[in-house]
């Protein structure tokens, strides 16, 4: 991971806060699955990112966690201070805003996983008809681009495309989107021409990245709250294993996971006991869906294609602009 955790006291919190509070020009309450999370920073194109990524919280809600966004030079560069007792982070010369929204969510997810039984999942969550699909895997196995991929069928609605939260119900396991609005790559419509308009409207970032309303290209409703998980895609990107798709076992499956940190590198606190209870939810979520490990190594649209037959849609895809936005 490209920065620094470190965990401070309360003691340190209230020293750090006394220190940045005056510099403090913006100010933004969100809502995180129910979860108040304040913003407080001078940046103000942090501001714009997060305001038109996050669902906005009434600001008479008291906070629950406190993200100080803020460039120090007497501090290294992507440098972290968190506070697990009043969930309060100081972010100090992030300019990555992929990484304070990540963070964002993992202090929810912080409270959430010690107070409600609510865990985090870094991941995309599709639905394929009152059916959820979630697709996980390290940087760079193609998890964003498969997701998109699949978004060209109408069928396909997408509860988050990076992040969301999961509660178990019994037999069930409900899945929960977490952002407003997606952050995505300049080079999406490279891959997939369909997003090609989207791209064209976006305003990008230096580090090539947008936030959009996925809404004006697949339509308002195909952007679900929720659904239930059915299906579990494990991706990888792995030249010397020939094989390209194939069904594991749930101890298989764990072990992938725990070896793969749960692929979120984003956890501010990574202890035992945090350990236990994130593998006790896996558990839970294995013994309730069916587990694939797919390999990446062909072109985007040949893994798609066995993405697709997992997920039991069909093989025709060709989909038009207009298909795409006439929802």
């Amino acid at each position: 991971m490209g920065y620094n955790v470190t965990r401070i006291s309360i003691q340190e919190k209230e020293t750090l806060a006394e220190r940045y509070t005056p510099r403090v020009q913006y100010e933004l309450k969100s809502d995180i699955y129910g979860c108040c999370i304040k913003l407080l920073t001078d940046r103000r194109e942090v501001r714009d990112r997060w305001s038109e990524n996050l669902y906005n919280m009434s600001q008479n809600i008291r906070s629950h966690g406190r993200l100080y966004v803020f460039n120090d030079p007497h501090e290294g560069n992507n440098q972290i201070y968190y506070d697990p007792q009043s969930k309060t982070a100081f972010l100090l010369n992030l300019q990555y805003y992929g990484w304070i929204k990540s963070l964002a969510l993992s202090v929810a997810g912080d409270m959430l996983e010690d107070e409600h039984a609510i865990f985090s999942v870094h991941g995309a969550c599709i639905d394929t008809g009152c059916e959820g699909v979630c697709i996980l895997g390290s940087s760079g196995a193609g998890k964003t681009t498969q997701t998109y991929g699949l978004l060209r069928e109408t069928k396909i609605r997408v509860v988050s495309d990076d992040w969301f939260f999961v509660r178990v119900f019994g037999r069930d396991i409900l899945a929960y989107g977490s952002e407003k609005n997606f952050y995505i790559r300049a080079d999406l419509a490279t891959v997939w021409p369909e997003f090609r308009d989207l791209v064209a409207h976006a305003e990008f970032d230096a580090d090539g990245r947008a936030v959009v309303d996925l809404r004006w290209i697949v339509g308002k409703g195909r952007i679900l709250p929720l659904t239930t998980l059915r299906t579990l895609v494990l991706l990888k990107r792995d030249p010397s294993d020939a094989r390209i798709v194939n069904a594991i076992d749930q101890d298989e499956a764990m072990k992938i996971l725990q070896k793969e940190s749960f692929f979120n590198p984003h956890f501010l606190v990574q202890n035992e006991f945090k350990t236990a209870v994130r593998t006790s939810f896996f558990r839970d979520l294995l013994a309730r869906t069916t587990a694939f490990v797919v390999n990446t190594t062909g072109t985007p649209e040949e893994s798609q294609n066995v993405i697709r037959r997992l997920a039991n849609l069909n093989s025709s895809h060709e989909i038009s602009r207009s298909h795409l936005s006439g929802m």
